[in-house]
């Protein structure tokens, strides 16, 4: 009398529920990077070794043409100021901090131009850089 099993392992390999984890995988990474805000506008960036990693409440960019962005909406340089204060009041930071976009062929004086806006607020300001080619 022999007594036979009647459970047999199938040596075959069902896909389906990979692909279906794999397109739920592709959907969360699609929807996550559209949360990603980088800074939008094309700026050649001076060169530094030195990085801060602080968080910044808003951004200033300033082209190579002396247009003037408030994150990535154009603002004129005798707006600048009150559009700042509207960002920082908006936001609620209690101690804020200004990122500060400049294009490395704008003179100087522009970027000063910006430090005393956030002097005349008391805000802290970070100049933003590109890492620096060795």
């Amino acid at each position: 009398m022999a007594i036979r099993s009647s459970n047999k392992v199938l040596p075959s390999f069902n896909m389906s529920s990979m692909t279906d984890l794999v397109f739920l995988l592709l959907i969360f990474f699609m929807i996550t990077s559209t949360l990603v805000s980088p800074n939008a506008l094309k700026l050649l960036l001076p060169q530094s070794n030195n990085q801060t990693q602080a968080k910044a409440v808003t951004s200033v960019s300033v082209t190579k043409e002396l247009r003037y962005y408030v994150e990535t909406a154009p603002v004129a340089f005798d707006d600048l100021e009150r559009q700042l204060q509207l960002k920082i009041m908006e936001k609620n930071a209690s101690d804020p901090t200004i990122s500060i976009h400049v294009d490395e062929t704008v003179p100087a004086g522009e970027l000063v131009k910006i430090m005393n806006i956030a002097q005349r607020n008391k805000w802290k300001t970070i100049l933003a850089t590109r890492a620096e080619r060795r």
